[in-house]
């Protein structure tokens, strides 16, 4: 993926991370963003940390037209920014557990992919992969608001699809089941983590989505939930 620009959301998470070294070691040129990132996260120059909010839409255009301005595309986008909440029945479930649910997993990404189609339409190709969850299918009780948001990210991404099909615009979108990050581990602690999904494993999927090798793979949902099937 030499002289590929690739957008990087939430790239200093457990995924994130794995993700933004999994497109440098590819040859692309990495921009990540996160709202506290550093330059230094990161070694090379072929990554740039840029210090953003993804929660309103003035926040993704400016980033977003910002990035092309500079760089004069944008390649590919890796939108992994997400959040999650749990524990308590829809008939519990508070506005505001319910809202933010929707502004981390659904909103963000609405933001972020209508201010980057434009610039690939242009350019008459990219590449998109989002993260999803594998509650966007397989919902299960107490996890009412986060199951939604995750199921209204996976429609969002096939309409792209279809509305982008006449170019070379791919997207997809991957249902992780629980992932071994430090964050799950604190919050799950005494969980058999041996069967959870290894975040190296999803970056290097998405990094083959990316890549020329990945062009033929357009709409896909694709379940990645390691050993707890």
């Amino acid at each position: 993926m030499q002289n590929k620009i690739a957008l990087v959301t939430g790239a200093d998470g457990g995924l994130g991370t794995q993700v933004t070294l999994a497109l440098l070691d590819s040859g692309a040129t990495v921009i990540g963003v996160s709202r506290k990132i550093q330059q230094s996260s990161f070694d090379g120059s072929s990554f740039i940390a840029l210090s953003a909010d993804l929660s309103s839409a003035q926040k993704a255009q400016t980033l977003v037209d910002g990035i092309a301005a500079r760089f004069g595309r944008l390649d590919i986008l890796a939108h992994l920014v997400g959040g999650f909440a749990g524990g308590k029945t829809i008939a519990e479930t508070d506005d505001a557990t319910f809202q933010r649910m929707l502004d981390l997993n659904l909103n963000s990404a609405f933001y972020v992919l209508r201010a980057v189609i434009p610039h690939m339409r242009r350019a008459g190709s990219g590449r998109i992969i989002a993260i999803g969850s594998r509650a966007a299918e397989n919902p299960g009780p107490g996890v009412g608001a986060y199951s939604a948001s995750k199921a209204a990210l996976v429609s969002l991404i096939q309409t792209v699809v279809l509305e982008n099909k006449d170019l070379a615009i791919t997207a997809n979108v991957i249902l992780p089941g629980t992932m071994d990050t430090p964050a799950n581990r604190k919050a799950m602690p005494g969980a058999d983590t041996s069967k959870w999904v290894q975040p190296g494993s999803v970056a290097s999927l998405i990094a083959w989505l990316a890549s020329e090798a990945g062009k033929d793979v357009n709409g896909a949902v694709i379940p990645v939930y390691g050993g707890g099937l």
